[in-house]
């Protein structure tokens, strides 16, 4: 099992002090969170790509890179990688990449973005959002496959005799989840080729994230894959975490109130009930995060969401001292216990690797 933050890499105002991070204080603050990360004990750090303010994570691959150099042992990811505007060719180039820098210590997230005016600035239609994220991944899919690739497709000028380079690190491509909050395509295109599903359930009540992921899972099997419960599903999660509950609340409830994804709408006693986001002890978030292998399942990736709305960088600094200390040695010990065998672990590039090497010996 593995665990890990991931970050949308918001610039908002603290509501409780008025002041509003540099773009420059807050790239420099997701370095930070991602060497602590690192330093408490946590798998994964994943970086949202953004193109539209209040945002600053645009360049994901460069900031991976910077954070690869400063870290050994922390799983560098997205969260996602928009595979409709970016250009295949340049996500195999850029990934491949990342992954020598890295060691192999590289996977990511595809998905096809739902800001509107995003599209066009990268000459793309959002109305053709599936049609693209389909063709797109169909075409890098084969570049990391292939040494030599001939391609005509819909969205793309056609390749003729074309090698991406450099070739994936072991020619071990980067494992692929595929991230979607409400399409079913999506869930097929994991399911299809075998790649992992990741349900940010973080707005939504858990009932649709269950049609969906049962939805992966019986077609991860149809396409032969493995047995349903051994589809590579990966969740989301919100936890604001203060040692006494009541101090927890307190805190964080101006944030959650002012914060421009949620501000202003339910309230947080009620998102809290709805959503998996929990505001309370280590016990607390232990109690809840236990409850997601309830409703979906044995899984094998759980990210948090810990550094938005506005919370400053020792806060999110001590929230991760929290989870690392005293939330993920219990849930992974917890939910190693109660994982099958037959269930497999995240896959890692060694993982990848080993199955690889088996394969061409067989």
């Amino acid at each position: 099992m593995q665990f890990g933050i991931f970050t949308v890499g918001d610039v908002t105002t603290d509501p409780t002090n008025g002041t509003t991070p540099t773009e420059h204080e807050r790239i420099k603050a997701m370095v930070r969170i991602a060497l602590k990360a690192e330093e408490v004990g946590l798998d994964v750090f994943a970086t949202g790509e953004h193109h539209n303010p209040p945002f600053v994570p645009s360049s994901p691959t460069t900031m991976l890179g910077h954070i690869a150099a400063r870290t050994s042992k922390l799983i560098l990811s997205t969260s996602t990688t928009l595979i409709t505007t970016n250009d295949p060719v340049k996500i195999a180039e850029d990934f491949a990449m990342l992954q020598h820098l890295a060691d192999g210590r590289v996977d990511l997230m595809m998905g096809r973005g739902n800001t509107g005016p995003v599209y066009p600035w990268f000459g793309q239609d959002i109305r053709q959002g599936i049609p693209l994220a389909i063709e797109n991944y169909a075409l890098l899919h084969k570049l990391w496959r292939e040494d030599v690739v001939d391609w005509s497709g819909k969205f793309r000028t056609p390749l003729q005799g074309f090698t991406s380079t450099p070739r994936p690190l072991d020619g071990v491509p980067p494992f692929v989840w595929h991230g979607s909050i409400r399409s079913p395509e999506i869930a097929e295109q994991a399911a299809y080729y075998g790649d992992g599903f990741f349900a940010n359930h973080i707005f939504w009540p858990k009932e649709h994230f269950q049609q969906l992921i049962s939805f992966y899972r019986q077609r991860f099997e149809h396409y032969g894959h493995g047995s349903a419960d051994q589809a590579i599903v990966g969740l989301g999660g919100q936890a604001f975490i203060r040692p006494k509950s009541q101090d927890a609340w307190n805190e964080f409830r101006p944030y959650f109130d002012n914060a421009p994804v949620y501000g202003h709408g339910p309230s947080l006693e009620e998102f809290t009930e709805q959503t998996p986001l929990t505001v309370g002890s280590p016990q607390e978030v232990i109690d809840k995060t236990l409850t997601f292998r309830e409703h979906f399942g044995d899984y094998q990736r759980q990210l948090f969401l810990m550094d938005h709305a506005g919370l400053p960088l020792k806060t999110v600094l001590e929230q991760l001292d929290l989870l690392g200390e005293q939330v993920i040695p219990v849930l992974r010990k917890e939910l190693d216990a109660l994982r099958p065998a037959h269930v497999p672990d995240a896959p890692t590039h060694e993982s990848l690797k080993a199955a690889a090497l088996v394969g061409s010996e067989a």
